[in-house]
This record gives C-alpha cells, sequence and structure tokens, in this order.
C-alpha cells in the first residue's frame, strides 16, 4: 500500500475521491446519472492529477498537472453547486467542506510554484 502521509495534498484527495464515489453511488440510487458520471470524473481526477504531480518530468510538468487538478477542483464545484441547488437532488455539506479545503492547498501550492518561477526567470 502507498503511504501518503506527510502529504495534506494527496492524504485530501485520496479522501475526498472515496466520499465522491460513495457520494456518486446515491445519486446513482437516485437515478441521478448524468450528474453522478460527470462529478465522478472531476472529483476523482483532482486527486489523480495531484497524485501524478508527486513524479513530474520538471517544474513545468508539475505546475502543468496542479493546474489541471485546479481546473477538475473548480468543474467538481460546479457539479456540487447544482446537487446543493436542485431540489430533487441529495447533498452532502462534508464534501463541500473539503472541496474547499482542497482548494486552498492547490491554489496556495499554484501561487508559490509560480512565484518562484518568475524568480528563476529574473
Amino acid at each position: 500500500m502507498i503511504n501518503f502521509e506527510g502529504n495534506p495534498l494527496i492524504e485530501k484527495t485520496v479522501k475526498f475521491s472515496l466520499n465522491i464515489i460513495e457520494f456518486c453511488e446515491l445519486l446513482d440510487q437516485n437515478k441521478k446519472y448524468v450528474i453522478s458520471r460527470q462529478l465522478l470524473r472531476s472529483g476523482t481526477s483532482i486527486g489523480a492529477n495531484s497524485f501524478e504531480a508527486q513524479n513530474p518530468s520538471s517544474k513545468k510538468d508539475f505546475v502543468n498537472k496542479i493546474k489541471i487538478a485546479a481546473k477538475e477542483l473548480e468543474e467538481t464545484k460546479y457539479w456540487l453547486f447544482l446537487c446543493k441547488h436542485a431540489k430533487s437532488y441529495p447533498f452532502n455539506d462534508e464534501l463541500e467542506k473539503q472541496i474547499i479545503e482542497i482548494g486552498k492547498i492547490i491554489y496556495k501550492i499554484l501561487s508559490t510554484s509560480l512565484k518562484q518561477e518568475s524568480q528563476e526567470n529574473i
């Protein structure tokens, strides 16, 4: 088994992905297949890209993977927003809290990486 301890981004995205899988199973039970598929894809992609960024071929590759994770994060927020505001859909407050935490980490990583990148180009 892979050890994720000490890497908050990976720990949180794996936990979030597992929770998204459970939530999407609930959506499927309620026959909300379209949103379920979109949410499952984008929600688990955050962790997949973050995980892939842990073994980059270059700094640029690392930043690109984190940027993709950020885009998937924003898409996931959109699908969760729809679930929250659609009367006939279930919603999970914990997923909303988790996505906000993950976003803070991802955007901090991006900010720091881009700042370092610009300082290296001076």
